[in-house]
């Protein structure tokens, strides 16, 4: 077990005052048997109303909107989690399913067929193509495959940060040869859909102990997968990690576009905008706890 600290701090400021709708907050982990919340606190910079629901992938999702005019709104979450990690490699898999092509039960299919239908169109057919490339023996173990497409990514495309919004089609990504973390876990999730795998989009933060983790200090996105026997299962090619306990996952969606950690509304013509972003995950001791 590993007690965590997290800061997730998001700035918004304009050049002239605004209004503000209803702001959308994917910022809390759900309690599980991986992860437990021992505290949580959410400041914002302007009064208003909080509302916290589940989504209907059972995200837990805080619908904050705030009061009155002003040219900025900070919105800072302090989280203590503790993270009980399950290790792939400890796993032992008797499941013949798990061998390539994958074969899910009829009742998980029911519930897995969204994430299985891609979401994307590869009208070039790039993805497809890129997709044939990693093909090696079809009765490849589906734990196997996953664990060298993920290294794949890692070692094949450089990691280039990015502040704007949005994601990179799955084409995209492959004809630059670069991305952000964002774009490689949806890179992964529309190829291995392609292949008939239940896969979605994750996303929540990643603990740097060395500080050479890729996609630290801000929030991270990577691909789960569906898989007989072992159930969703982490894979983040930015960093080549699978099953790892450095990651703290806080939402799972079909899309990107699902998992934005902030998103609302504005009323007025704000002028010059800026945002800011501020994660820190740090592990805290004992010294930290006592305090």
């Amino acid at each position: 077990m590993a007690r965590l600290g997290i800061l997730h701090e998001t700035r918004y400021s304009y050049a002239r005052p605004v209004g503000f709708g209803a702001h959308r907050l994917l910022i809390r982990p759900r309690d599980s048997h991986a992860i437990r919340i021992s505290e949580a606190s959410l400041q914002t910079s302007l009064p208003g109303e909080t509302r916290w629901t589940y989504d209907a992938a059972g995200n837990c999702v805080c619908w904050f909107t705030p009061r009155g005019e002003a040219d900025s709104l900070t919105i800072t979450s302090r989280l203590v989690i503790d993270r009980f990690p399950a290790p792939l490699t400890s796993l032992r898999i008797d499941d013949p399913h798990t061998v390539s092509p994958i074969v899910y039960a009829r009742e998980d299919r029911a519930v897995l067929n969204p994430f299985i239908t891609p979401a994307t169109e590869d009208e070039d057919r790039v993805l497809l193509r890129w997709l044939r490339g990693q093909m090696e023996r079809p009765d490849e173990p589906a734990v196997d495959f996953l664990l060298r497409m993920n290294r794949t990514i890692h070692d094949q495309f450089g990691y280039h940060p990015r502040e704007e919004a949005g994601v990179q089609s799955p084409a995209e990504t492959i004809a630059l040869g670069n991305g952000t973390c964002r774009d490689f876990a949806w890179l992964m999730v529309e190829a291995l859909r392609r292949l008939g795998y239940a896969a979605v989009f994750a996303t929540g933060y990643i603990h740097s102990p060395g500080g050479t983790v890729r996609g630290a200090g801000a929030t991270h996105a990577w691909c789960e997968v569906f898989l007989p026997d072992l159930g969703w299962t982490e894979f983040d090619p930015t960093n080549g990690l699978a099953e790892s306990p450095d990651l703290i996952r806080v939402a799972a969606t079909r899309t990107p576009g699902e998992a934005r950690p902030v998103s609302g509304t504005i009323i007025g013509d704000p002028g010059e905008a800026h945002l800011s972003v501020t994660v820190e995950v740090r592990l805290l001791d004992a010294l930290d706890e006592a305090a």
